[in-house]
Parts: C-alpha cells; sequence; structure tokens
C-alpha cells in the first residue's frame, strides 16, 4: 500500500479475513462485529471495496461455487494483505502506546 494511514474501511475488511476465508455476507458480518455496529457496509461498497483489494494484490479468491443458482465467492488475505494487516497493526499500536503514555495511563486502565 503506501505510507498512509490505512482508511478504516480498508482495515476491517482485510481484519475479517485475518483468521480465515469468507464469503461477502460474511464479511459484512464480521465487519459490524468488529466495529461494534458502528460500520454496516452496504452490498456495493462491499463488493467495490472487494474488487479494489482484489486489484491491490491484498485479498485472492479463495474459492467460488454455486448456491441456489448464484456464484458465491469466498475471499482470503494474499501474503502482502496479511503483511499490509501486520504493519497497520504495530502502526495504530504504536501509536495508542505513545497516546497512553503521554496521558500517562497504562491500556489496561484508559477508558473512553
Amino acid at each position: 500500500m503506501s505510507d498512509r494511514a490505512m482508511q478504516e474501511p480498508t482495515l476491517l475488511l482485510l481484519t475479517a479475513l485475518a483468521d480465515e476465508p469468507r464469503h461477502g455476507y460474511a464479511i459484512a458480518r464480521e465487519v459490524e462485529l468488529i466495529s461494534g455496529g458502528r460500520v454496516k457496509m452496504r452490498t456495493g461498497t462491499l463488493y467495490g471495496a472487494l474488487e479494489r483489494l482484489l486489484g491491490q494484490g491484498l485479498i485472492e479468491v479463495h474459492e467460488e461455487q454455486i448456491v441456489d443458482s448464484r456464484l458465491r465467492r469466498t475471499y482470503g488475505l494474499t501474503t502482502a494483505g496479511r503483511e499490509t494487516l501486520a504493519a497497520e497493526a504495530a502502526r495504530i499500536a504504536a501509536t495508542a502506546r505513545e497516546a497512553a503514555r503521554r496521558l500517562g495511563v497504562s491500556g489496561e486502565t484508559a477508558t473512553a
């Protein structure tokens, strides 16, 4: 990707695929779960983002199958996607540690 911070929808999509491949509806549910219900991806937004991530080489089609006469694609992270997500997670963790340090609190006692 780039040196810029990852946009939240991209971060959530990659995180949703970090533990196992998923199809579109399952990805949308995971994004909602990970975000605590804050982010609900509409179908068009979700599939547009998946196409973009496919084009960037961060995800791949893991499997295709016909379910109820419709094509169902299952997506998974590529090696580049895993590396990109790991780098972003490290960046976010470092920023959170620094914020906690400057506030004079530990991560366990910091509250929102």
